[in-house]
């Protein structure tokens, strides 16, 4: 497995100010191997500013600094979604994911971060509660609308367990991909995410070879709030077990660690210490002390 890092780690990052190639050259320094490109609905990384000459750039950068590119994310659908009660939101995020499957083409990787859904937003208690059942549905609906450019793109719908109210469960996701009956969905698992509420390695087992891509961070279970999450290391996630349910898998793709929010100060510490937290998880020699 290949040790990773995301765009949104960086300082700017998570408003989609930093510069794409600074981010590939601390990745490469702080010994990371692959690198997830985060897109925005608008600004320097937005839909319409990644065009295919931007991402080929991206690619050449990524290249010269010996990273491979390994995925696309966006976190633009916590806003909006494929299950939104308002027929214009549907459709915007129906809109909105077709670009984000060409500009993952563009960039050449196979995977798309993508939250089909949310019962709830935890954040925005201001954001309506939508029924179970309905976001299922319309989740379902819009995931099928997709599959077309996906197989045409080659990039997976790789579904996150995030706190949205939404297959929460290992076997709801599970059960939920497997309607699709298509290659083209997945999941996209998040360790952190996962053991608030049950064993991210039971995830793993569960969902075999569907795993299609791997978020690491780290959490505290007795927190209980997004206040939990804490350095890889640090928390609950049992990472030997989980890498050996990995293993189960069959899976052997990056691990990218999502680290968010950065550290107030000297944020690229934060980056440091998860390089090497990430090489003692893989039991790279030199990595203990």
């Amino acid at each position: 497995m290949q040790k990773g890092i995301n765009y949104w780690s960086f300082p700017g990052g998570l408003e989609g100010s930093a510069g794409v190639e600074d981010c590939l050259k601390q990745a490469a320094r702080l010994g990371f191997e692959t690198f997830e490109v985060c897109a925005f609905e608008n600004g320097p990384n937005g839909l319409d500013a990644l065009t295919p000459a931007r991402c080929a750039e991206i690619r050449r950068a990524a290249g010269r600094e010996g990273l491979r590119l390994s995925s696309l994310a966006s976190g633009m659908y916590w806003d909006f979604h494929l299950a939104s009660p308002e027929k214009e939101d549907r459709a915007r995020a129906l809109k909105a994911a077709g670009r984000l499957l060409s500009i993952a083409a563009a960039l050449e990787v196979d995977a798309l971060l993508f939250i089909p859904g949310a019962v709830e937003v935890f954040f925005n208690p201001a954001a309506p509660l939508i029924p179970y059942q309905d976001v299922w549905e319309r989740a379902q609906e819009g995931i099928r609308a997709l599959l077309p450019q996906a197989r045409s793109a080659g990039v997976c719908l790789a579904l996150e367990n995030v706190w949205n109210g939404f297959l929460q469960s290992p076997v709801e996701a599970r059960d939920f991909i497997d309607s699709f009956q298509s290659p083209w969905v997945g999941s996209y698992l998040d360790l952190g995410n996962a053991v608030r509420f049950v064993y991210p390695q039971h995830w793993a087992d569960t969902l075999g070879n569907r795993v299609k891509r791997v978020h690491v961070k780290d959490y505290r279970r007795a927190v209980g709030t997004a206040e939990g999450f804490v350095d890889i290391l640090e928390g609950d996630v049992d990472f030997e077990a989980c890498l050996a349910a990995l293993g189960r898998a069959g899976y052997q793709g990056p691990l990218t660690a999502e680290l968010i929010p950065p550290y107030k100060s000297h944020p690229l510490v934060r980056l440091a210490n998860a390089s090497r937290a990430m090489d003692a998880v893989l039991g790279r020699e030199g990595a203990r002390p």
